[in-house]
């Protein structure tokens, strides 16, 4: 098994354990199949008393590791025996069936939220800044392709400086997008005629001083799970793919407000897992012949491609890391809360994120400035400046490392290559160690609360017009989810906060922590505990196509493509800027940031 394999395995392990379980001793007792000697599934709806014995009870137990005595499951029964006494599970059953008659839309937000801040700590505040690696910029070159592939930093420079217009820009890109759309399959819908006008609007204003920030007149690809007004916005499944929402989401709003121009909405695996969506597969554009990863998969593969300056994705478990491996990206997953997720898809309350996927580090810095702030509609929203200063030098700076991340086949000779690298940068490297945590036993998050998002589909069966139906997708996750103890999630919860508190102490050591992507637990634990991470383009090697999760089969052959391999960087909460002073200048040692994928 190689490494990609590995990784897969471990990913697919890690959705199992946190989906393995779902909803109360009730729901478990009492689903449809859980009678004895009932073949009518319809009938549990009425009489459960009759239907619902010790033996019930007995069997239900096996689903959450209890054993209880004959005389409590008697008492827990609440000691209904006649037809026409109502006993306790009746009545939650009863009370259940209610509650699911009620409206909860989707974008009903939870009575609880998750906040990554631990109480007793204090957070350095941070005014609003940004100030990019001062270095000269060439001129525009000749070329289209040269200019489609630059970073966000020399677009700007270049319509400062009158160079280009956003309106050429616009069109270099939408004419990319015809000439490669098709072969990628990385954008749902493309908003030809709203991003000319969006460009003309951002040239005239330019053309008046009316210069909104560095985004001005820069186009983008954004995640076809954020809200565009009279755009479809389709989440990548079959249920929704003629959902049109009525106004535009937070993200899309503050790029429009920072004079961004849109592309277009760019694909994503089915309600954000994988790179399958109703339309087809997405590809990596090193490598047509294989997926872009997910769920971000649109915005990973435009983006490498040089189909937009930069794509917005989003993550609650790899959705911004994963595709920015694949695709060699430089993909930035903020601090919990910094970016408001108001009026994108819920998939987990208490764990979705968004943020840029570039193609150099200090872009990244500059598209987070126009999307971090406050949101009162966003119940995880938190109110954190966001300052970031590219004259700071990494000397400045303490970046640890655990070696037992590197040892054997957690780690390429691309990983230990880029360590070297990073020793020899002037920053203060040292060893630290990952305490041995109970990431695994606090998965159980993902599970309940993407099932509770997603619970309509699942009661209504719509779950099965969704294309991918493997046992670890989706429909079958969300059903696994109904079996999981509420006691055991909230236990879950409060040893959250303990790893919370563990992960906090282990950050402190250093300003930036270093290690390969995957091949260790800190792209779960971080994801669960809030912490930012930087995932960075560190080198190729020659791999055969790669599938994602085995499903759907790739046309797999043994000639070797040459494909991007990544790094990533972690920092405590709102040290973003600290990830991308360090980005920046191992991209520029490592020299590997400007190869481009050849789609002829």
């Amino acid at each position: 098994m190689d490494k990609d394999d590995s990784l897969l395995l471990n990913r697919r392990r890690i959705l199992a354990a946190a989906l393995m379980g779902g909803g109360s001793v009730a729901v478990a007792a009492c689903s449809p199949g859980a009678s004895t000697g009932d073949s009518d599934p319809d009938a549990l709806w009425t009489g459960y008393d009759e239907r619902i014995t010790e033996r019930t009870l007995a069997e239900a137990e096996k689903l959450f590791g209890l054993e209880f005595s004959e005389a409590e499951r008697r008492q827990i029964l609440g000691g209904a025996v006649e037809e026409d006494e109502e006993g306790f599970f009746a009545q939650q059953i009863a009370s259940l069936k209610k509650r699911r008659d009620q409206d909860i839309p989707i974008t009903l937000q939870p009575a609880t939220s998750f906040d990554p801040r631990l109480p007793g700590i204090r957070y350095a505040e941070q005014a609003n800044s940004l100030a990019l690696f001062p270095e000269e910029i060439a001129n525009i070159p000749d070329d289209a392709e040269s200019i489609a592939f630059a970073s966000v930093k020399q677009q700007a420079r270049w319509m400062t400086t009158g160079q280009i217009s956003s309106r050429e820009l616009t069109d270099i890109y939408l004419a990319r997008i015809e000439q490669h759309g098709e072969l990628l399959e990385c954008f749902v819908t493309v908003t030809a005629d709203l991003a000319r006008a969006q460009a003309d609007q951002a040239d005239r204003e330019r053309a008046t001083g009316q210069v909104r920030g560095p985004l001005h007149g820069i186009p983008y690809g954004v995640k076809d799970l954020l809200d565009t007004a009279d755009i479809a916005t389709t989440w990548g499944a079959e249920p929704y793919k003629d959902r049109v929402a009525a106004i535009d989401g937070a993200v899309v709003r503050r790029l429009q407000d920072a004079g961004a121009v849109m592309l277009g909405k760019t694909t994503l695996g089915a309600l954000a897992w994988g790179d399958v969506w109703f339309g087809g597969e997405t590809r990596n554009p090193w490598n047509p012949k294989e997926g872009a990863s997910g769920s971000s998969a649109g915005s990973g593969s435009a983006t490498a491609a040089g189909l937009c300056s930069f794509g917005i994705g989003t993550e609650t478990l790899g959705s911004i890391v994963s595709p920015s491996d694949r695709n060699g990206l430089t993909g930035l997953r903020p601090t919990f809360g910094r970016i408001s997720r108001v009026g994108a898809m819920a998939l987990c309350w208490s764990l979705d994120k968004i943020g840029p996927m570039c193609r150099y580090a200090e872009d990244t810095a500059i598209v987070l400035s126009a999307l971090n702030g406050y949101d009162e509609y966003d119940t995880g929203s938190i109110d954190m400046g966001f300052a970031y200063d590219g004259r700071q030098s990494v000397a400045e700076l303490t970046i640890g490392y655990d070696p037992a991340w590197f040892d054997g086949d957690h780690a390429s000779d691309i990983d230990r290559s880029a360590l070297e690298t990073l020793k020899s940068m002037g920053a203060t490297v040292q060893e630290i160690s990952l305490p041995d945590l109970p990431v695994n036993e606090i998965m159980g998050a993902l599970g309940v609360e993407s099932a509770a998002a997603f619970e309509e589909l699942t009661l209504s069966d719509r779950d099965d017009q969704l294309r991918r139906q493997v046992d670890n997708a989706w429909p079958n996750s969300f059903r696994q989810a109904r079996y999981f103890s509420a006691v055991d999630f909230m236990q879950g919860e409060r040893l959250r906060r303990q790893v919370m508190q563990d992960t906090h102490e282990f950050f402190s050591q250093v300003d930036v922590i270093f290690g390969p992507s995957f091949g260790n637990p800190m792209l779960t634990l971080t994801n669960f505990t809030g912490q930012p991470c930087l995932t960075m383009r560190a080198g190729f090697e020659e791999i055969t196509p790669r599938s994602l999760f085995g499903h759907p089969k790739n046309d797999t052959d043994e000639t070797l493509h040459r494909i991007p391999r990544s790094v990533t960087l972690w920092s405590n909460l709102f040290e973003e800027g600290k990830l991308i002073t360090v980005g920046r200048a191992l991209e520029v040692a490592l020299g590997v940031a400007n190869e481009r994928p050849s789609l002829r």
